[in-house]
């Protein structure tokens, strides 16, 4: 392609010549200045004219995104409805939540003092008499919506702390359960029961502090709850014995064994093989003698055992008791 320049008090006519990428080139540059140029009057001018309301220009910008302004505003609220809707159905859950919270905190032994207080901001559905989803109308902005989602959000959180509380209480109660002595340490039956009784070796009266378990040297005995041992020895009346402390003042004694399989210091579950029956120390026969101590003073172990088993009464030998005993 070639462009021909010529001038007046110019001599000579100018020759440009131009070949078929250069026009290309020359194109695209124009058609880029197009558009920056474009682009800048519309965000200077136009935009700006419909922010400051300018006479005409702002009129005109009006007219030409009219139809976009009402679909972006069609587009904002139904996403704002559909938002509200899932608020309402979450602050429905969160309703249901807090009744089930308070049945089950009732179960855990909560008292209504210990709730979390309730929140004292205005709420869009009250919890008394009332419920449901809400949907509000067309109008709502997003002020009101981000109201009601922090309300729901902060009705959420307390029924999540709500739910800690009582799992942290019964979880406490579970604890409590597993360190009561309630597990028999042998299975098989009771010999001599707790209190008084004519001693094996001196033939007087004496105060008999635990449950006899008459069984064959070798047998297994387990912990009847868990805890902590405290001791792991021999003693010359109790003979190879162990202590479990199951705290609050709450002990366990297991003598006469013949075998120890845990240490000072052991933490051991319910029901976990602690040592081996045998006939150590002051006894006349193979048994285990099993002692229950509160604050350091004997109890009945009976009372205990009666509420995981039933069958720990003494077994009685031609109408009297078992003798293989003591202490």
């Amino acid at each position: 392609m070639q462009i021909l320049i010529t001038h007046g008090s110019l001599a000579k006519a100018r020759v440009l010549h131009f070949n078929r990428w250069q026009m290309v080139a020359a194109f695209v540059v124009l058609v880029l200045v197009l558009i920056v140029f474009s682009g800048t009057v519309y965000h200077v001018v136009f935009l700006k004219a419909a922010r400051e309301g300018w006479p005409v220009v702002s009129t005109l910008v009006r007219l030409i995104v009219k139809d976009e302004f009402e679909q972006r505003d069609r587009f904002m609220r139904e996403n704002l409805d559909a938002m509200a809707r899932k608020v309402g159905e979450m602050q429905a859950k969160v309703i249901r939540l807090e009744a089930m919270g308070e049945r089950v905190s009732e179960l855990a032994g909560i008292k209504p003092s210990e709730l979390p207080a309730p929140q004292t901001q205005a709420e869009p559905i009250k919890a008394s008499g009332q419920g449901g989803p809400f949907v509000p109308a067309h109008g709502s902005g997003l002020e009101q919506l981000d109201h009601w989602a922090n309300a729901v959000a902060g009705r959420a959180d307390q029924s999540s702390d709500l739910f800690t509380l009582v799992e942290s209480r019964l979880f406490e109660k579970k604890l409590g359960s597993l360190m009561v002595p309630n597990s028999r340490p042998v299975h098989g039956p009771v010999g001599s029961g707790f209190g008084f009784r004519t001693d094996p070796f001196s033939g007087r009266a004496a105060l008999h502090t635990g449950l006899d378990f008459p069984a064959p040297e070798g047998t297994p005995i387990y912990s009847a709850a868990g805890g902590v041992v405290i001791t792991s020895d021999y003693h010359p009346a109790y003979g190879q014995v162990v202590e479990l402390d199951h705290n609050k003042g709450l002990m366990t004694r297991y003598a006469h064994t013949s075998r120890v399989f845990v240490k000072a210091g052991d933490i051991v579950k319910r029901g976990q093989l602690i040592a081996h029956v045998g006939s150590t120390g002051r006894s006349t026969g193979s048994h285990l003698h099993f002692e229950v101590l509160v604050d350091g003073v004997p109890q009945d172990p009976a009372k205990f055992l009666a509420g995981g088993e039933s069958n720990s009464r003494p077994v009685t030998f031609a109408g009297k008791p078992s003798s293989a005993v003591r202490p």
